[in-house]
Formats: C-alpha cells, structure tokens, sequence
C-alpha cells in the first residue's frame, strides 16, 4: 500500500474532459458579466459605452481567473486570489477615473426618457440571459461529471473485484510460507508491491527426496503481471512433470513466453537440490543465490522470453547439512529510502543468513518500491 504521501494528487486540468472545463470558465464568465449589467443599471445608464463594455468583461475575465487559479493551487488558492483582488480593484478604479459617469440630465425629454429605457431594458435582458446561460453551463457540467463520476466509480469497482480475485488466485498458486520436505527446511516470504505482482516461486517435491525448486520475476505490475505469473506456474507444474533438469526446464518456459506472450519476459532461477545435497542451478537473468552468506557466481544469460535468448549454462555446488541457500528477487535490492539509497547488494549479502521473514521486513522498511521475494532452503543437520 501506498502512503498518502505517496498517493498520486488528482490534477484537474488533466482528468477532466476538455469541453467540461471550457463549458465551467464560460459559464462561470457569464455568469460574473452580471455584475457589469447590474452596476450600469445602478447608474441609471449614465456609463460611458467603453467604460461600460471593458467594466462588464472584466467582471467575467476576473472570475474565470479566480477560478482557474482556486483549481490549479487548490489549498493556496489565496496566495494568488489576494494579489488578483487587488489588481481587480485597481482596474475598476483606473476604468471609473479615465470614464466617468455622463452628467444626469433632469429633466429628460421624450428622446432621452427612450434611451434610459432601452439602455435599461437591455441591462435586464442581458443579465437574465446571461444568467440563463451560466447557469445550463453548470448544470451541463454537473451532470455530466456526476455520470462521469458514477461510470469511473462503477468501473473501478470492477476492476478491484477483478483484482481481488486475481489476488486469491495468486495466494493459491504460490506455495505456502512454511512448506516442510523431508531433510530441508523452507521458509518463504511474498510481498506485492500493489494488490497483485510479478514475482514467482514454485517448489516440487522429488520422489527420491530432492527438491525442484523456481525462482523468477516477471516484467511489469499489476494484472497483466499477475497474468504471466499463472501461465509460468502452471508451464513449472506441466514441464517437471518430464524433466528434472534445470536447463531443460529454463528453455521450455522461454518457449512457452516465445510463443504465448510476445511482449512479456521474465527473470527466473532453476534449482535442482538431490536428497545428498548436490545442487544444480541454471539461470535466465535472475539474482544469483547465496550460500551461507556467499554470492553464487552463475553465468550471464537473457531473460525468459527475450529474442535471441533460450541458451542457458548449469552450475552445481554443494549443500552441506546445516547449510542455507538464499533467494531474492530484485524487489529486495533496489528498495529505496528517501534519500534515494538503494539497499543494495552488500546489504542483501550481509543479511542473506537471516530468516526469510527479517530479510523482507527489513527492506520494506528500507523503502519498498518493487514486489519483494525471500526464499530460504536449508538442509537440516540431521540430514
């Protein structure tokens, strides 16, 4: 979970339709040119036409200005709005100096009785239609907002259904913490970043006591993520039901990504573990273990699923009794604290004999950005 300062802020120039914000500052313009019309009504018509004209669009010009600075900085709106007012009261106060009022004239003849009566008469039409029109422009834009809101509301409902569910699938699939196999001691620790993730990990029982054991990370988050990591299980379950070679194993899932998803790859680590503690690795881009506080060195090799890739080089050491070997997934050394730190390596390696479950709290605590995964295998001593 994200914390709040971490939540992404909701922009309104940005999420909102164009023609709804165009509609609001026109309408919001219309509305305020009232004020123009009413302050010429007040001085019974005797404002000169330019004054009259510039007063009446600075009112709405004001306005839509106000607002455009209250959505854009929101809680400092004032810092803006302040300054504007004052700008505002001075252009007013310049426009009355350079044009004031024409003299009242009383009495009026017949001609001059005619023309307050327009002048008025338009006043009044004027602010009615400008009211009628600012205010279907806000209906307008409250309406579609709200069917708006009601669809983006409904649609996220779905996909966090669809997530939720993606989610229990995940927790089915993937084994459970604490496994127990005969002569070795599992521990395992999954954290997602977000609701699902890419991170993956299978472990099959031999039937002479050893251990297959899969490692990997797929590309990306979330769902599509999710996606990849049900087709690698479910590859890992059908394919070591053939073969118990880690090599082999490594080139059928590159197949199956090959062939099925052209646009995803993925990171993952085979492990074969005989019952006298022979172990036999092959890897396709993925962190290298540690043994009992050492790095394994595995040659290089692409990805899962990457052009080119698919050739693969098996590595083999022992597992004494007594002794731990320790995976990771990405997640764990490219955690980040605010300093911009990554946890790194030599952290990794320095805590690579701790239990599975202190190793992860202590990069989530460092700063989780990535799913994180810890397994730890070890060979119990009596074995």
């Amino acid at each position: 979970m994200q914390s709040p300062e971490q939540m992404p802020s909701f922009d309104a120039w940005r999420e909102t339709p164009r023609k709804s914000i165009v509609i609001l500052l026109l309408s919001v313009f219309l509305f305020f040119t009232t004020i123009g019309f009413a302050n010429d009504i007040i001085a019974l018509g005797r404002e000169p036409l330019v004054r009259f004209a510039l007063g009446t669009l600075l009112c709405g010009s004001f306005a839509v200005l106000y607002a455009v600075v209250s959505i854009s900085l929101r809680q400092n709106w004032w810092k803006a709005v302040l300054p504007i007012i004052v700008v505002q009261i001075v252009s007013m106060s310049f426009l009355g100096h350079w044009f004031p009022d024409l003299p009242q004239l009383i009495p009026m003849n017949a001609a001059e009785l005619e023309n307050l009566r327009s002048r008025l008469t338009f006043d009044s039409i004027a602010t009615m239609t400008a009211v009628s029109l600012g205010y279907t422009g806000f209906f307008y834009v409250l309406v579609h907002e709200a069917r708006r809101y009601v669809k983006t509301r409904t649609e996220k409902a779905l996909l966090e259904n669809e997530m939720a569910a993606a989610r229990q699938v995940q927790r089915v699939i993937l084994p459970d913490p604490h496994q127990s196999f005969p002569g070795f001691a599992v521990d395992s620790v999954y954290k997602p970043a977000r609701e699902v993730g890419g991170d993956f990990f299978q472990i099959v029982a031999m039937a002479n006591g050893g251990l297959l054991f899969v490692v990997g990370d797929v590309a990306g988050k979330g769902l599509p993520a999710a996606m990849l990591v049900a087709l690698l299980i479910g590859s890992i379950r059908a394919v070591a039901e053939d073969t118990r070679d880690p090599v082999l194993l490594l080139r059928s899932l590159h197949d199956t990504l090959i062939g099925r998803a052209p646009d995803g790859f993925a990171t993952a680590l085979a492990v074969l573990i005989t019952r006298n503690g022979l172990v036999t690795l092959a890897n396709a881009g993925h962190l290298s273990p540690y043994l009992d506080g050492q790095e394994i060195e595995l040659p290089g090799a692409l990805p899962l699923g990457i052009s080119g890739g698919g050739r693969y080089e098996a590595t083999m050491v022992e597992l004494r009794p007594g002794s731990r070997l320790t995976f990771l997934s990405d997640g764990v050394v490219e955690a980040q604290n605010e300093r911009g730190e990554l946890f790194g390596f030599d952290r990794a390696m320095a805590m690579s004999r701790e239990p599975a479950a202190t190793v992860a709290d202590a990069a989530v605590q460092f700063g989780q950005d990535d799913d994180i995964t810890v397994v730890t295998i070890e060979r119990r001593a009596n074995a």
